[in-house]
């Protein structure tokens, strides 16, 4: 099925926010102005892109301490996630959530997550409001090869199964739980464990958009039309470490270099609209530019924005004393 060009020049400039959103963050966190942990998704782009260019409005989706890369994807306000990384009242989360709990129900973005493995079950109630509500949504969680090893992930796939949810579980498998190798990591394999629950298992590789697009295209479909649960294992990799400062000295020499040379999934991206005339190349240019443009007001803004005062302390607390 071809790709309407809509939708192709969507998912070009969600990846190049994403792309130019995580490299100006990498700069900026060297600064030491940004508060807490940031985890960057550079290298994963078509991932997030690729799966949300298949969802609407109405859908909903879960994600990881690495978690920048879904909400671009999912339609976050750029401006509101560069302040809420600074921790500014002008934040989606009004500056108390930071890079690892980013949220915006408007968009279904259910939040980014500092569990590990806590995604999976937050979309196994989503995708029951779907069932139950019988809205035709689709509740996703991405999560990692890490994560596929935590109790959380396995109990929701068993519950996904037994309720018949309309729910997609993405492993976005880059090949390390934190320093950890997922050979040495991971038994068996991602499609082995999808059998165990009695659910369907598809694979892409995650450096090429449309690989991905059409694979959660289909896996996306089968969970909307009431046949249940579905795995996606996606095979990418990331370009910076596991948090920034991170050494990554358990990583060949030249295993990044090679990555950015031959797998950069924008690269791809524009090689392929090129060779079968998709998409004209300046159209590209002009979102690089107004992308570069988004990019930088946001962090200017976010500098300068109030940061949250003593009376936000308790604000959006569930519980008062």
């Amino acid at each position: 099925m071809q790709i309407s060009q809509e939708t192709l020049l969507r998912s070009y400039r969600a990846m190049r926010t994403i792309r130019v959103f995580e490299e100006r963050l990498h700069r900026e966190f060297a600064t030491g102005e940004i508060p807490g942990f940031v985890h960057l998704y550079c290298g994963e782009e078509a991932s997030a892109v690729g799966v949300c260019a298949n969802l609407t409005e109405q859908d909903t989706i879960a994600s990881t301490h690495r978690g920048h890369g879904h909400c671009i994807a999912k339609g976050v306000d750029v401006g509101g996630m560069m302040a809420e990384i600074y921790g500014r009242k002008s934040g989606v989360c009004r500056g108390k959530g930071g890079s690892m709990h980013i949220a915006d129900l408007s968009k279904g973005m259910l939040g980014a997550n500092g569990i590990v493995g806590g995604g999976p079950p937050l979309i196994c109630g989503a995708a029951l409001s779907h069932k139950v509500l019988k809205d035709n949504g689709v509740a996703v969680a991405f999560y990692g090869d890490g994560a596929s090893n935590e109790g959380t992930t396995l109990e929701s796939l068993n519950l996904a199964t037994v309720w018949q949810l309309p729910a997609v579980f993405v492993v976005e498998d880059n090949g390390y739980g934190e320093a950890t190798g997922a050979s040495y990591a991971c038994a068996g394999n991602q499609k082995d464990r999808a059998a165990g629950f009695g659910m369907p298992y598809m694979e892409c590789n995650g450096s090429d958009f449309f690989a991905v697009h059409d694979a959660a295209r289909d896996a996306i479909d089968h969970a909307r039309s009431g046949k249940g649960p579905v795995m996606l294992h996606v095979h990418l990799e990331r370009w910076y470490g596991h948090f920034e400062g991170d050494s990554m000295s358990y990583r060949a020499s030249n295993e990044v270099a090679d990555a950015k040379k031959n797998r950069d999934c924008l690269e791809s991206f524009r090689k392929r609209v090129e060779q079968d005339k998709l998409l004209e190349l300046s159209a590209l240019d002009e979102i690089d530019a107004a992308v570069a443009d988004e990019v930088e007001s946001a962090v200017q803004a976010a500098k300068q924005a109030p940061w949250p005062e003593e009376a936000d302390l308790l604000a959006d607390v569930y519980v008062k004393i």
